[in-house]
């Protein structure tokens, strides 16, 4: 229920700011009796493409916390709390980052980092991989997600995303324009049916095929934060003794707006669709290391 609530508020929001944005920039007419004017539809499709993007991205931890349940730990209450947020602070300056919230929700073996600032973002763990993983490939996992942080991943994955929107808008509503006029032959000012069809089908295709390139892109994302984890701890061991643990185990499911930057990956046919890298193949890149 809550990760519904959460799908329709951030929508709604995103609805919001577009209207007011493209009505007050004048950016939302760009189809003209004389046709489509490009630059225009290339402005509307930048701010529908990044606006979401950057929505999502400010209200990543709040929306962590909310549909994780993850209880921030503010005061340590016991030693487990305790040595958590020591190790974090130890990592995050030795990445020089400031220190992030730390939290712990229920669930399988699994953690994430989120947040939009490098000094203010959350790293959370679960029950799951306290319970199932030594002290130091707990420290491994932080160290990844620490990573992530101090490499900016999240902003980089939100600009990634958004310009992979934009082209999606802009190329959908091109190619609804085409078949209206030339294919169905529309020659009203108006766009016809044909036009909206045609959009609606092509960005839910295009949608698809851009996931796959942002999924490319967040899997090399995953490499590096697992070269940090090794650097920050001092060697690739603790770090490859927990993936090969988590190959054991079933990853816990995080919420889509943070799995891309939890340590869990997918297998088989939807792997070009997986923004984490087999892991075999990131155990055998840590091991290349030493």
């Amino acid at each position: 229920m809550k990760r519904v609530f959460l799908f329709l508020l951030t929508n709604m929001a995103i609805m919001l700011v577009l209207t007011i944005v493209t009505s007050a920039l004048g950016i939302n007419k760009f189809l003209t009796a004389n046709g489509l004017n490009l630059p225009m539809l290339l402005a509307f499709s930048a701010v529908v493409g990044f606006t979401g993007s950057f929505i999502s991205l400010l209200i990543s931890k709040p929306m962590a916390k909310w549909s994780t349940g993850a209880q921030v730990i503010d005061t340590p209450q016991n030693e487990t709390e305790r040595w958590l947020v020591a190790s974090v602070q130890r990592l995050a300056n030795k990445a020089n980052i400031g220190m992030p919230e730390v939290a712990i929700y229920q669930g399988e073996a699994n953690a994430f980092a989120t947040g939009a600032f490098k000094n203010s973002a959350l790293v959370a763990v679960s029950t799951g991989l306290l319970e199932s993983m030594t002290k130091e490939e707990v420290e491994a996992v932080l160290a990844h997600e620490v990573a992530h942080i101090a490499n900016g991943d999240m902003v980089t994955l939100t600009l990634i995303q958004g310009v992979v929107n934009t082209f999606v808008v802009f190329l959908a509503k091109v190619v609804g324009y085409v078949v209206d006029r030339m294919v169905l032959g529309n020659k009203n000012d108006a766009p016809g049916i044909g036009y909206y069809v045609t959009d609606i089908i092509c960005q839910l295709i295009l949608g698809v095929l851009a996931s796959i390139i942002v999924a490319w892109f967040s899997r090399q994302r995953e490499f590096r934060a697992d070269a940090g984890a090794a650097q920050y701890v001092g060697t690739p061991t603790p770090m490859v003794n927990a993936l090969r643990r988590l190959g054991g185990l079933e990853p816990g499911e995080l919420p889509k707006s943070m799995a891309a930057s939890g340590i869990s990956d997918k297998a088989g046919v939807m792997a070009l669709f997986s923004s984490h890298p087999p892991i075999e193949a990131r155990i055998a890149a840590l091991q290349n290391r030493t």
